[in-house]
């Protein structure tokens, strides 16, 4: 490793420790030999996500920057932590990698994307979904939001719990968008 401030190839590692949230990187503390001064460097695996097939069938490289913008796109001003996002989208790269495979499409990820905003907030699921869905008239939107609502009320009447009658309807919603899909394919 280079001395960042003299450029010396000649440096020794003074500290190593495991870092990161789950250990999964080592931070280690280097002192270069010839102009003495300290610095530090940080080890982590460097994973290969697949390929990511779009609709119009162009193959992108997977971006996690994109992936992070959506999400921050459909939770602008709801009550969610970045840290919520951040764990969202760990879970989201850990379904990419065990695919094991070299292409996934956009709608597979769209797909789990879905399902984390459906756990994270109810309205940003809508958001995310009258976008991925292609809501193409206002009655789109209210028939979404109207499985919502329905579920919830008969659920009340009955005696069950509000959030298992809205994960019903949340559920409708993502059949609905799944049958969708494949009609398109």
């Amino acid at each position: 490793m280079k001395c960042p401030y003299c450029g010396n190839a000649d440096t020794q590692v003074v500290d190593s420790r495991t870092s990161g949230d789950h250990g999964d990187a080592v931070r280690r503390r280097r002192q270069c030999g010839a102009c003495h001064k300290r610095f530090t460097t940080y080890e982590q695996v460097e994973l290969s996500f697949p390929a990511v097939v779009k609709k119009n069938g162009a193959r992108v490289e997977y971006k996690r920057s994109k992936l992070l913008g959506s999400l921050n796109l459909a939770l602008r001003k709801r009550p969610v932590t970045s840290e919520q996002i951040d764990q969202a989208i760990a879970r989201i790269e850990e379904k990419l990698i065990g695919l094991a495979q070299r292409e996934v499409t956009s709608d597979t990820i769209g797909q789990w994307v879905m399902a984390e905003l459906k756990q994270l907030d109810p309205v940003a699921y809508i958001r995310f979904a009258s976008v991925y869905n292609s809501f193409e008239d206002l009655q789109s939107f209210a028939d979404a939001i109207g499985d919502f609502l329905k579920p919830a009320k008969r659920g009340r009447a009955q005696g069950n719990a509000q959030g298992t009658a809205q994960e019903k309807a949340q559920d409708k919603v993502q059949d609905r968008a799944q049958d969708k899909t494949q009609d398109k394919a």
